[in-house]
C-alpha cells in the first residue's frame, strides 16, 4: 500500500478543529501540521475580524495541502453547519465549569474551537458551544500558545481513538477513499 493510501485510511473525518480569527501564520501552519499528524481530515476557519493569513512555503505550511479548509463568515454559520453534520462542539475557554480534555468522549463526532492569540475564542463562540474545555494548568501562566493547546487536545483525541480502534480501519467509504486518492496523487 502506498503512503497516500495509508494516510487516507487513517484519516478521521469525524474530528475537526475550528480556528476563530487566528492571525499569526506560524500558528495556523502549526495547527494544520498537528491536524495532519493526528489524522484530521479538515478544519473550519472563521475569520470575522481579519483575513486568512498568508502561509509561507515553510515545512509546516505544506500541511495546508493535506488538510481541507472550510471557511465561514460567522460563528453561528459554522456551528449551525457542524451541528447539522452531527458534531458536538467544544470551545476552549477559561471557565470554572470547563471540562478537561480527558473527560470528553472524543471517539464521537467532535469539533474543538480555538481562538486567536490575544483574546482566545470570542464570547459568542464560547456561549454557543455545546461545552467548554480547558487544559489543566499548574503554573503562573493560564494558557498555552494556541498551536500547542490545539496539539495537546488533538493528541488526547488520538489516544482515545487508538484505544477505540479508529485508526486500525478506514473511516472513509471506499468511494471517498478512491476519489481522495486521485486528488491527493495530483498534489504530490
Amino acid at each position: 500500500m502506498n503512503r497516500l493510501e495509508t494516510v487516507l485510511r487513517r484519516r478521521q473525518p469525524d474530528l475537526t478543529v475550528v480556528m476563530e480569527n487566528i492571525h499569526d501564520p506560524h500558528n495556523v501552519s502549526a495547527i494544520l501540521r498537528s491536524c495532519d499528524a493526528a489524522g484530521v481530515m479538515g478544519v473550519q476557519l472563521i475569520y470575522t475580524s481579519t483575513e486568512f493569513p498568508d502561509l509561507g512555503k515553510k515545512s509546516s505550511a505544506s500541511a495546508k495541502k493535506w488538510v481541507e479548509q472550510r471557511c465561514f463568515e460567522s460563528v453561528k454559520e459554522c456551528y449551525d453547519t457542524l451541528h447539522e453534520e452531527g458534531y458536538a462542539i467544544y470551545a476552549t475557554h477559561l471557565e470554572e465549569a470547563a471540562k478537561v480534555p480527558y473527560e470528553i468522549d472524543m471517539t464521537k463526532k467532535t469539533a474543538f474551537v480555538v481562538g486567536n492569540e490575544h483574546e482566545g475564542v470570542s464570547l459568542e463562540a464560547a456561549q454557543l458551544a455545546d461545552g467548554i474545555v480547558q487544559i489543566p494548568m499548574f503554573g503562573m501562566i493560564q494558557s498555552l500558545n494556541v498551536s500547542v493547546a490545539t496539539a495537546v487536545i488533538l493528541f488526547e483525541a488520538v489516544r482515545q481513538r487508538i484505544a477505540a480502534g479508529h485508526y486500525a480501519k478506514a473511516r472513509l467509504s471506499d468511494v471517498d477513499l478512491v476519489k481522495l486518492l486521485k486528488e491527493w496523487a495530483m498534489k504530490e
